[in-house]
């Protein structure tokens, strides 16, 4: 590796690891507001908050990294273009291969990372986060009931607190329960416990009464207790499984879908075959954005002017082929015999952009490049 090619890659990995963290971020933050509400009404702590939200980061650099690397590419080899330093390099003999190389060997690390992400860290992280964000939901040990309002727990559940002591007391409860229409019935109670046990949520109260109105006679009952043990899980929530999306799959589990879920209907198949060809296939776009960039900005002459039409030329190439995977991705999954376009969208940019860059360059006349020199 000679010292041209560090000092660019430098730069190129330098800024990769800028914009890559910028646009996380930006990304980390707009999502993490989906949060506020367990941690208003489930009592998640700070560290819960920031475990459960870093769960999800794998999820975005699978987005972040080819953007970012088609950005700094971008970036950095217009702004070495108008400093004359590729001109320089060209001069003294360097092929277009050679003052590509910088990019492409980060674009190859990129490209690896991403099946790293892909086959083995997105659906690892992302199982993890449905599973605790299932926990956090539906295990009413996480609640926090707020003192002087009515908590809304659960379907049907409504609970109130006058005063929480430190030793974790509740003081002044009660609890409505209305999940059986046509038996609801109040407890009230001067004290009592959250408690969690193998069976759920508990809430232990002492010294109350139960109070409920018979409908069909309309009568009221009031039962006085010294000690009473209310569950906050509803049954059904109990039994319910939980459903597995493409993401939390291994690559094992989505092509052979049909033998695992023999009831599943053609589409929802069809995402599941997607989001395996997707895994494959999505890493390589990092190396075609590098490629765009590449031979949109080095495989014509180095103008002393801005390069504001090739990165303009390069960015719509970008966006478009961005646009067309998205819109691809919906397609093949109804119709599963286009699932060779999903590796045709992604190859197609690496072929044509070397090809451009590269054997194009070859071919142009010997007084063309010393004019554009």
């Amino acid at each position: 590796m000679n010292g041209f090619t560090k000092y660019v890659l430098r730069q190129l990995f330098v800024g990769m690891v800028l914009v890559t963290t910028g646009l996380t971020c930006i990304i980390w933050l707009s999502q993490s507001l989906r949060f506020i509400e367990m941690i208003v009404n489930r009592g998640l702590s700070a560290g819960m908050f920031v475990y459960l939200t870093v769960l999800l980061l794998p999820n975005f650099l699978v987005i972040v990294l080819p953007i970012a690397l088609f950005t700094v590419v971008v970036f950095t080899y217009s702004k070495l273009i108008t400093d004359r330093e590729l001109m320089v390099m060209r001069a003294a003999g360097l092929s277009q291969f050679s003052l590509a190389k910088p990019a492409l060997i980060l674009a190859v690390f990129v490209v690896g990372f991403g099946y790293a992400l892909n086959l083995f860290l997105v659906p690892a992280s992302y199982t993890k986060f449905r599973n605790l964000q299932w926990d956090i939901r539906y295990n009413y040990g996480h609640i926090l009931l707020r003192e002087g309002a009515f908590n809304a727990v659960a379907g049907g559940i409504t609970v109130y607190v006058r005063q929480r002591t430190n030793d974790g007391q509740l003081l002044g409860l009660l609890v409505h329960d209305q999940r059986d229409k046509d038996n609801p019935f109040t407890l009230m109670a001067s004290k009592g416990a959250m408690v969690e046990t193998d069976e759920g949520a508990r809430v232990i109260m002492f010294n109350g009464n139960r109070q409920g109105v018979d409908k069909k006679t309309n009568k009221f009952s009031i039962l006085y207790f010294d000690r009473y043990v209310f569950d906050l899980t509803p049954d059904i929530e109990k039994t319910a499984p939980r459903y597995r999306e493409p993401r939390e799959r291994a690559m094992g589990e989505l092509f052979n879908i049909r033998t695992i879920e023999p009831k599943m209907n053609e589409k929802e198949y069809g995402k599941f075959i997607v989001e395996g060809h997707k895994r494959l296939s999505s890493p390589l776009a990092s190396l075609g954005f590098t490629l765009i960039g590449l031979a949109c900005l080095i495989a014509s002459s180095f103008s002393r002017r801005t390069q504001t039409r090739q990165i303009v030329l390069a960015i719509t190439i970008m966006v478009a082929l961005q646009g067309l995977a998205l819109g691809l991705e919906n397609l093949v999954a109804k119709q599963l015999h286009l699932v060779p376009l999903l590796y045709v969208l992604v190859l197609i940019p690496i072929a044509l952009g070397y090809a451009f860059m590269v054997l194009w360059q070859r071919r142009r006349p010997r007084k063309s490049r010393a004019l554009a020199a």
